[in-house]
């Protein structure tokens, strides 16, 4: 079986995707205006979404970045 995220890390898009649309299914309810609701919460679920993920990547670029810079010195020195 294939694993579909090989790294392991968790993907923050879809999370905040669902929980930005049901924050926007109950906002256009109340204000009775469910479809404008869903799209606005949807939306603003995937910019919070793809703004963590693409935090978290580029964390995890720079610790492999520092990673290489580490080992780089250490095979210089023997």
């Amino acid at each position: 079986m294939r694993k579909n995220n090989p790294g392991g890390q968790t993907q923050f898009l879809p999370i905040f995707m669902c929980l930005g649309m049901s924050v926007g299914t109950a906002i256009g309810t109340a204000t009775d205006n469910l479809s404008i609701g869903m799209c606005v919460g949807m939306s603003i679920g995937m910019c919070i979404g793809a703004m963590i993920d693409a935090k978290n990547r580029k964390a995890k670029n720079d610790v492999s970045a520092e990673n290489e810079d580490i080992e780089a010195e250490e095979s210089k020195d023997t």
